[in-house]
């Protein structure tokens, strides 16, 4: 069956470690909307950090465009009208909090607008988190956050931090928390959490729904963890060459890496139903 939209990670995908989209990608990508397919940006970045990748590939401010952001959080058209919602309640995020900070982690979580953190000795994996996504970083006590919570909708909460740390937490999450929030590792040093509706692959459904498309139709490229449930249900799921191993076990097919035009060449494949 042809494919008639394409969903892109962004970071380690769409674009290499300069995070610059290369030329031949950039050209694949105008060849694949001009001849009508979707291409759409799926990334765990708030939309801060998308909005000038739409714009340099032409895709921003339309109302028959969309993006999906916050690893599945908000899925919208690109001038801002919402399909899908799945945001985190704020007393879920005080138990998250809670559990952090009793373990000595550092979260941050992000709204539309701001980083916040509670930890006055910011973690220099938020200061990095806040220049990839060009997101200022509030930090407010967490009473400070209470008094705030009427004005946040929390699109996700990230631990940011050593990774030896994060690896610590992992087994020590309780069940309990495990069903109120979705886990992903997007990089060793950040561990995402989620509504659990939410998730890529989960949203990636509903846009494809929403828009008359069956899953056969869809193609999804990715490179980490929280691009594998995309991934497993598009019906041609695209790993880069500089993938994880278990992101390179679940895919179909695999590509060059994020340095190497990857992303072009998995669209020629999808352009051409050659894969």
């Amino acid at each position: 069956m042809a494919i008639k939209l394409i969903a892109i990670d962004i970071d380690g995908t769409l674009i290499n470690d300069q995070r610059e989209i290369t030329p031949a990608t950039k050209a694949a990508l105008a060849k694949a909307t001009a001849s009508g397919l979707k291409v759409v940006l799926c990334t765990g970045r708030p939309m801060t950090g998308v909005a000038a990748y739409l714009d340099e590939l032409n895709l921003n401010g339309q109302a028959d465009q969309y993006v999906i952001s916050f690893n599945g959080g908000l899925a919208q058209s690109t001038d801002e009208h919402p399909i899908v919602e799945a945001t985190i309640s704020f007393d879920d995020y005080l138990d998250l909090q809670n559990f952090y900070r009793k373990n000595k982690v550092k979260c941050i979580i992000e709204t539309s607008d701001f980083i916040y953190t509670a930890n006055q000795d910011i973690s220099p994996y938020t200061v990095h988190e806040s220049d990839l996504v060009s997101m200022p970083i509030h930090y407010r006590t967490i009473d400070q956050q209470i008094a705030l919570r009427n004005q946040m909708e929390i699109g996700k909460v990230m631990l940011t931090d050593e990774p030896a740390k994060i690896d610590a937490i992992l087994p020590k999450i309780p069940a309990e928390l495990k069903t109120r929030f979705a886990f992903v590792r997007s990089e060793a040093f950040y561990l995402e959490a989620v509504n659990p509706k939410a998730g890529k692959g989960n949203t990636l459904k509903a846009l494809a729904a929403h828009l008359g498309f069956t899953m056969d139709e869809v193609m999804a490229i990715g490179n980490a963890q929280n691009d594998e449930s995309m991934i497993k249900v598009a019906g041609v799921g695209v790993a880069m060459g500089n993938s994880i191993a278990s992101t390179l076990a679940c895919a179909d097919i695999t590509v060059a890496d994020n340095n190497h035009d990857g992303v072009a060449e998995a669209v020629e494949k999808a352009m051409t139903g050659n894969y």
